[in-house]
């Protein structure tokens, strides 16, 4: 299905050629390099160099989890208005009901400053964050940054970023977004896609093919090929906007007359313009995808790259769930988890629920054709359940009008409002030992909502829509969509409708009132201060994390945890609480000592003591850190790296970081991105640095720090990575606030 090419590419005479058989000079190869679709995209935002690139983006988006903290970092470093369009909407947390007021606390808080400070502002229920940006702000061509991983509009031509909030606050701050230039991966689609066969298919036999190798990590992808033109934008969209689960950075596609008509239904044909690779463009590597040959595919827990064609799964069901029972049973630490209780006598797989959800599955086409598959069919009366949000409410109402959702509803499927709670725990969390069906993009553990260290586990399997609808009209049993019969020719047009938008969405961006007054409720919390970087640094490990892959999702949950994203103080106190439960309660400690020393001078007398005989110099500031092997996997969140801040950590010791933005979030919180070879580290060891500060100010690739294990001291060898010189002054500095404020 999927071909990985190594090495140099070159797209000419309209096919992938190896570097070694294309017969290019040096100079051909620096002038094939600029005939991708992102070399001008980049050249056209860039403000630094050829290499070191520092880009001013269009325009920005955030969601209700991340922009209270966004506008309060913003607000401290001396915010007056936006200087670029800013969409604020509201999708996540939307239906939480943790913590009485304080969601919709947050709402009224973001309206104040959108109407203070000039931004536009979707009110809750309207539209999905990634939905609403396709539609009214994404155009060939442009930049946008989201906090938000899955801020991905390929499709239509925008090179978009998911970045953590503090990314979003230097764009805010008329700051750039510095990066070395990224590499480039050709994707090459060819043929074209079988009945029953969706986007989401074709987006995790993607991520199955690249992310445990890290074929694309941090590169950009870009889409092209004769396969392109084969597929609708809907589908283009559900394609893109997975690409996150490939840890690239970015990605962009060819455009057409689809991708015209697309702009056009939308009221933006004037965002319309031909983007594609020049005659002869240069890429890093290729991925060759021949969409004929694509099966319905199933993602299973705990991670999107856990992928299966549906036929090998079920060919197969006992073996494969037994692993991942195996693994859901060392989250949970019992043998009480089960899945393999869902293959019936006849080897059939029963599934408990089936959502169709979000940025990824709540498109038009999903749910019209997953109406198709459904059509005079009954999901029955038994535990099985099919909740389908559409992603905005102008998708709602044009499945409406054309009669998709009332058919939807009379097979027993449940219809509701836009919101991206399905993705991150927050709304239908299934059942303890529950298997649940999703067109959405995520699967991690825990993320369903569940909570083992109460004794609650449930699973998430990835799906398309098509394949989740052919599964509900089988009463629940697994099934993929090429083994039913259905209309796929006969869809209804879908009309979009903007009023809904204009009647709703309050338009400030670009108009800031400047007497307006910030609306706070009572959880709404500044950022704690945050001190300098000391000469030396003394830090000691408060958790160790030996699993591969560390996401996001395990430094600070999702679900209910998102509630206090608007207070640092509360929300730090999860950190970790799914992964390492001791973990707060450690770093509140080293928090208290440093306190003390600050207070009188010294360190209390007990960590002196297990320091033993190493000598700690005058100047040197004490804090926490957290020991990974590969952290950072997933969401943008900056959360999971301000909670450990705000518990007064120095830093995190990693073999590698699992995604830029993970590594930015540190950074931009004053926490050195330590990487060591040997991550041999223990709960309770201490490090010590001399000089630390003028190691980073010199950018030194190695240190030589002391680890003290169990009273025995060592040296270890750590690096810093690539620092720029920015990021240096952030970490001196202690945060991005204070750097700003300086």
């Amino acid at each position: 299905m999927i071909r990985l090419i190594k090495g140099g590419v070159y797209y000419m005479d309209g096919r992938l050629v190896r570097e070694k058989d294309a017969f290019r000079t040096s100079e051909q190869k620096q002038e094939a390099v600029k005939g991708t679709m992102s070399y001008p995209i980049l050249a056209a935002h860039n403000k630094g160099n050829e290499e070191d690139l520092k880009i001013r983006f269009d325009a920005i988006a955030s969601h209700d989890i991340t922009y209270v903290g966004i506008i309060q970092t913003a607000k401290a470093s001396g915010l007056t208005e936006f200087p670029i369009p800013y969409t604020l909407t509201n999708c996540h947390n939307s239906l939480c009901a943790v913590g009485g007021t304080i969601n919709e606390d947050d709402h009224v808080f973001g309206l104040s400053a959108a109407k203070k400070y000039g931004a536009d502002y979707v009110p809750a229920h309207l539209a999905v964050i990634h939905q609403y940006m396709r539609e009214c702000r994404a155009k060939c061509g442009a930049m946008i940054l989201g906090s938000d991983s899955h801020t991905r509009y390929g499709a239509i031509g925008t090179m978009a970023v998911g970045e953590g909030g503090p990314e979003l606050v230097k764009q805010i701050l008329n700051q750039t977004y510095d990066i070395k230039r990224p590499e480039v991966i050709a994707v090459y689609l060819k043929g074209k896609l079988r009945r029953g066969v969706g986007p989401q298919d074709v987006a995790i036999a993607l991520v199955g093919a690249t992310f445990k190798k890290g074929f694309v990590k941090n590169k950009i992808l870009e889409f092209f090929g004769p396969g392109v033109k084969t597929l609708s934008m809907d589908f283009r969209n559900g394609i893109d906007v997975m690409t996150t689960e490939t840890t690239c950075l970015s990605s962009i596609w060819e455009t057409d007359e689809k991708t015209e008509a697309y702009l056009e239904t939308h009221g933006r044909k004037q965002d319309y313009k031909k983007i594609a690779p020049a005659p002869i463009a240069y890429y890093d590597g290729a991925v060759v995808i021949n969409l004929s040959t694509i099966e319905p595919m199933i993602a299973l827990p705990f991670h999107p790259s856990n992928a299966y064609t549906i036929r090998e799964f079920l060919a197969n069901p006992y073996e494969i769930l037994k692993k991942v029972e195996e693994e859901g049973r060392k989250l949970k630490g019992d043998d009480s988890f089960c899945l393999t209780d869902k293959i019936d006598e006849n080897g059939r797989v029963k599934v408990t629920q089936g959502v169709i959800a979000g940025c990824a599955g709540g498109m038009y086409e999903n749910i019209a054709e997953a109406t198709e598959i459904l059509r005079g069919k009954t999901i029955g009366n038994d535990e099985f359940t099919l909740d389908v949000y559409p992603s905005s409410q102008p998708v709602f109402k044009g499945l409406m009008d054309n009669g998709y959702l009332s058919d939807m509803m009379d097979t027993g499927a449940i219809i509701k409002t836009a919101f991206c709670g399905p993705c991150f725990g927050a709304g239908d969390v299934p059942a303890n030992n529950g298997l649940s069906i999703r067109h959405t993009t995520r699967n991690f553990e825990n993320r369903e909502g569940s909570k083992p260290k109460d004794g609650q586990l449930a699973a998430v399997a990835l799906m398309d829509a098509r394949s989740i609808a052919a599964t509900a009209a089988n009463g629940g049993y697994l099934t993929s969509a090429m083994d039913v019969e259905y209309n796929n020719k006969r869809f209804k047009k879908y009309k979009y409708d903007q009023s809904i938008y204009k009647n709703r969405v309050y338009y400030g961006a670009g108009c800031p009132k400047a007497q307006e007054s910030l609306k706070y409720g009572p959880n709404i919390a500044d950022w704690p201060e945050q001190i300098p970087m000391g000469k030396h640094l003394l830090m000691k490990a408060v958790s160790v994390l030996t699993d591969p892959v560390t996401t996001t999702d395990e430094l600070i949950p999702s679900g209910e945890t998102s509630s206090y994203r608007s207070n640092p103080l509360k929300l730090a106190s999860f950190a970790l609480s799914r992964k390492d439960p001791k973990y707060v309660e450690r770093a509140k400690a080293v928090q208290a000592d440093e306190k003390q020393r600050q207070a009188t001078g010294e360190l209390p007398a007990s960590v002196r003591e297990e320091l033993g005989s190493l000598q700690i110099q005058e100047g040197t500031i004490y804090g926490s850190f957290v020991c990974a092997i590969k952290p950072g996997d997933g969401s943008a969140r900056e959360q999971a790296a301000s909670c450990q801040r705000v518990l007064g950590g120095v830093a995190n010791v990693a073999t590698e970081y699992a995604t830029k933005r993970y590594r930015s979030n540190l950074i931009n919180w004053g926490m050195i991105p330590f990487l060591t070879e040997k991550n041999d580290f223990k709960v309770g060891d201490y490090v010590y640095i001399e000089n630390i500060d003028q190691a980073v100010k010199n950018g030194e690739q190695k240190i030589i720090a002391k680890q003290v294990s169990e009273g025995k001291v060592k040296d270890i060898v750590l690096s810093f990575g690539n620092l720029t010189e920015d990021e240096k002054k952030i970490i001196l500095a202690g945060c991005l606030i204070n750097f700003n404020r300086k």
